[in-house]
């Protein structure tokens, strides 16, 4: 798992993360849970986290990191943690 993979998987959430919306858009929300799928470790787990923490701390100020916090859950995905700039990704299992 690379945070390449990480990013080309959620791409299509770019513009609810920038515009905001009701909804994600599908391939979004199906992006989020190809990663999940493909996630079954805790090194791909901890890689995922790492990749979307960054994602998190480019984007911060705005609204941005609420509304990418909120995919997971507009999604009907659980994540065992949430996306934002302060979670500690070496606890994930």
């Amino acid at each position: 798992m690379s945070c390449s993979t990480v990013y080309n998987t959620v791409m299509p959430c770019l513009p609810f993360v920038q515009m905001g919306g009701a909804m994600p858009p599908q391939p979004c929300c199906g992006g989020i849970r190809s990663l999940l799928a493909q996630a079954n470790n805790t090194p791909d787990r901890r890689t995922i986290c790492g990749c979307l923490k960054n994602v998190a701390n480019g984007a911060s100020g705005g609204p941005y990191v609420t509304r990418a916090a909120s995919l997971p859950s507009k999604c009907g995905v659980s994540l065992p943690y949430k996306i934002s700039t302060d979670v500690n990704c070496n606890t994930i299992n």
